[in-house]
């Protein structure tokens, strides 16, 4: 459950990622009409993308954390929990089993 919100989120994030072939195109379009530079334009556009990918990054730790809330309030186990409990019923069978014979 958790990795299908996460591959809808990541998803979602990288459809609003910026493409190569958008760059260029923004570059050209600022080149021509800011009347500045090619390599004016190149700092600009890794400072837009530079802030996006930050941006990025808040948004992912954001969701996870808003799924990780939903899903304490639905009870779901974690992973860890879930591999700590196998290990406790293995014990408990180990023990079930000496008490047995």
């Amino acid at each position: 459950m958790i990795e299908l919100f996460e591959k809808t989120f990541l998803a979602g994030i990288g459809a609003v990622s910026l493409s190569q072939k958008k760059a260029e195109e923004l570059i050209k379009d600022m080149k021509e009409q800011m009347n500045i530079s090619e390599e004016e334009g190149r700092k600009l556009l890794k400072k837009l993308e530079s802030l996006a990918e930050e941006n990025r990054e808040k948004i992912e730790k954001a969701a996870n954390e808003e799924v990780k809330k939903a899903c304490d309030r639905l009870g779901v186990v974690s992973q860890d929990e879930l591999a700590a409990l196998k290990g406790r019923v293995t014990k408990l069978e180990k023990r079930l089993k000496e008490l047995e014979k």
